[in-house]
């Protein structure tokens, strides 16, 4: 039984048309397969509703997935937190090439907007580890951003040429975003996409602080894809992203911060003079991938991919005390999947190797530059991977389905320039380690329409260079070292859920349990000391639930809800060498949720939705949440209720257009952690021409 897409509510999937999104994902598994029927938690989002709902960055399209909730350092910035992880432990992919590399930093951090939100085709989110397939990293979820394409292939013989230009407009900033975008080749053998991403970002104001001086930025990203017909099923890919962020500041940390108080909560001013980001990143790769009918290997791919990324940092804290760091970096990648019939099943396996070269730099008044590199200069990151998971259905039925996985993963870092204080000087040495981890997932039919499956996950992460040599600034001004003798992180995860899929009623619901091993943590060098080091100063468990519902209760009308509860604890050292003492999971998400309603016209040339979000006070702190008193109020983040409106037009054939209010009450309100408020009552205008 084939059921309507707006009916596949896997994570709180938003309500769409019914021709809006694929019916089949390919991120779980590493194989097409019908969302319904995959054994994982796992959200999909359309190109339309990024623009639907006004969407302005990658991390922003998460925004109303159960079980994650977006943390803004700067406005610029944007950090998933999914399932109580973030930063390097959640994986980010493009388009199945593996974004994260060893220079990630811990926390909350400012690369998943790197990726240029009007490029995206669709996104991928499967929720908990996904270590076996994807590798180190894929803790808490692993992102699958998947870029626009010519769709060469759905067009038919002869020349196509297809342009766009799309303008959006926002009141409370005073930004604007615009893409220019064509499409053309010769349908069923070769297509180019070129599109070209300019955007200015302005200031945002609420109630409360009214204009948040420098919070705004300026963006310009630039994208190309050809993709060439080699045989009927076969496709050569060459692909070039490039996305280029100038002057965003971490306002939360400058003198523009003034404070903020509500409800009796109270987040303390800004000390600095500046603090400004600036961010390079681009993407190459060539793909060749097919097919085989017959043949004992039914698909098959093989990428090799080069990236570049430059991430700069200015802090003038005072007159005598400006600091400089500059990171560029390198990456190689190379991967290849693999898919045969093997029994009674089929076996997806593969194997992906990347290696970063690093070149560090860091300046500070009065201070020896070598001192403050922020990672270890002149060094090199291997990362390989071997992977297999196979599926079959060990009953004569096809009620049951089991999954099983393992990946081999061996790391090896140089760090060829580290500052030794001791001595004086540099010194260089090398590091590596391997992990075998597994999965067993099992995906029961019940009937056509409802499905039960479980899971038992390892997860693995092996240090990076900032793990081992990082001297970053973090939470509220505190200096954050690495050290030489951290070990890997292991996780172990354990979830239920279930899905019913009728024809006008969806339900989802998920439980999960993440037992933390080792986890790197920073700490306090000594007691009370402002420095903090990193080491595996943690073992814990985090534990949610995740409900997600639809229905369509009349021809035209549609009602969505999800909401998502977690808790954690861990065991984490007070200071090096000191006792460990219980304390909250950092920037542990409340009890968050939210409802729309949304009426489409017969013709499906208009529509409107109203959107309730809503989130219970964030008060259950670690302790070094409650030291992040710029991000996070006295007695934690205050609770919040927020509406907002969202209208599309199809004007014309080739002109559509789309409106939103959003927090149309002018709500005076922060996302838990974030070095700002939410912007107030926002008018967004949006158009997009078709020639």
């Amino acid at each position: 039984m084939k059921y309507p897409i707006y009916l596949l509510m896997l994570g709180g999937l938003p309500a769409l048309a019914a021709d809006e999104l694929p019916e089949t994902v390919i991120s779980a598994s590493k194989t097409e397969e019908l969302l319904k029927d995959t054994p994982y938690s796992v959200s999909v989002l359309g190109q339309d509703d990024l623009v639907n709902h006004a969407v302005r960055t990658l991390p922003e399209a998460l925004r109303n997935v159960p079980g994650v909730f977006i943390q803004k350092t700067a406005y610029g910035h944007g950090s998933p937190y999914i399932r109580g992880f973030t930063g390097r432990q959640n994986l980010l992919l493009v388009d199945g090439i593996r974004i994260n590399n060893s220079s990630f930093r811990s926390g909350p951090v400012q690369y998943w907007n790197t990726v240029d939100s009007s490029a995206i085709e669709r996104l991928e989110l499967v929720k908990g580890p996904g270590a076996v397939l994807h590798g180190s990293d894929a803790i808490g979820g692993t992102l699958n951003t998947l870029t626009k394409s010519s769709n060469f292939r759905d067009h038919a013989e002869g020349w196509f040429n297809e342009n766009s230009l799309s303008y959006r407009y926002d009141t409370n900033s005073s930004s604007h975003v615009s893409r220019l975008e064509s499409a053309f080749g010769v349908g069923g053998q070769w297509g180019i996409l070129l599109g070209a991403s300019v955007k200015d970002f302005g200031d945002i104001k609420d109630s409360a602080v009214g204009r948040m001086e420098n919070t705004g930025y300026e963006e310009m990203d630039f994208d190309f894809r050809l993709d060439f017909a080699l045989s009927e099923t076969t496709t050569l890919t060459m692909a070039h992203h490039r996305i280029d962020q100038d002057d965003v500041w971490r306002w939360h940390s400058t003198t523009f911060n003034s404070g903020w108080e509500h409800d009796g909560h109270e987040a303390a001013a800004g000390t600095y003079n500046a603090r400004i980001y600036d961010q390079e990143r681009t993407l190459s790769y060539l793909k060749i991938a097919g097919e085989e009918s017959g043949s004992w290997l039914n698909k098959w791919s093989a990428t090799l991919s080069y990236q570049t990324s430059q991430d700069s940092q200015y802090q003038d804290r005072s007159a005598t005390d400006i600091r400089t760091d500059n990171i560029d970096l390198i990456t190689w990648g190379l991967g290849v999947n693999l898919e045969s019939d093997l029994g009674p099943g089929s076996l997806v396996y593969g194997f992906d190797y990347y290696h970063d070269e690093v070149d560090s730099s860091g300046t500070r008044t009065g201070r020896d530059p070598r001192t403050q590199r922020p990672i270890a200069d002149d060094s090199t990151y291997d990362l390989l991977g071997l992977f297999a998971q196979y599926r079959w259905q060990p009953l004569a039925s096809d009620k049951l389905e089991l999954t099983l996985g393992a990946r081999y993963t061996y790391a090896d870092a140089h760090l060829g320039k580290v500052y030794d204080s001791s001595l004086g000087e540099d010194i260089s040495t090398d590091a590596d380690w391997d992990n075998l981890v597994f999965s067993g997932r099992a995906l029961y039919r019940a009937n056509d329409c409802w499905n039960i499956f479980a899971g038992i996950s390892q997860g693995f992460r092996a240090p990076n260079l900032n793990d081992l040599s990082g001297n970053t600034t973090s939470r509220s001004g505190l200096t954050s070292l690495g050290s030489l003798d951290v070990e890997p992180e292991e996780f172990l995860t354990y979830e239920i859920g279930t899905r019913f899929v009728g024809e006008t009623v969806s339900f989802g619901a998920s439980v999960y349990y993440t037992d933390i091993e080792s986890m790197v943590t920073s700490v306090p060098a000594t007691s009370g000391s402002s420095t903090t080091v990193t080491t595996n100063g943690q073992d814990g468990e985090v534990y949610g639930v995740e409900v997600d519902a639809s229905w369509k209760f009349a021809p035209q009308w549609q009602v969505l809800a999800q909401t998502s509860w977690q808790d954690g604890q861990t065991e984490t050292l007070t200071y090096i060498g000191g006792p460990a003492t219980e304390d909250y999971i950092s920037r542990l998400a409340p009890l968050m949720g939210s409802v729309s309603l949304r009426w489409t016209a017969a013709s499906e040339k208009y529509w409107i939705e109203g959107r309730v979000s809503a989130a219970a006070k964030a008060d259950h702190l670690s302790n070094g949440d409650e030291s992040d008193t710029q991000r996070i109020p006295t007695g934690g983040t205050p609770s919040y209720v927020v509406g907002s409106i969202y209208a599309g037009w199809q004007a014309r054939e080739n002109l559509e257009l789309n409106l939103g209010l959003e927090n149309v009450t002018d709500e005076n309100y922060r996302i838990h952690g974030s070095g700002q408020n939410e912007p107030g009552f926002n008018v967004i205008m949006g158009a997009k021409l078709v020639f």
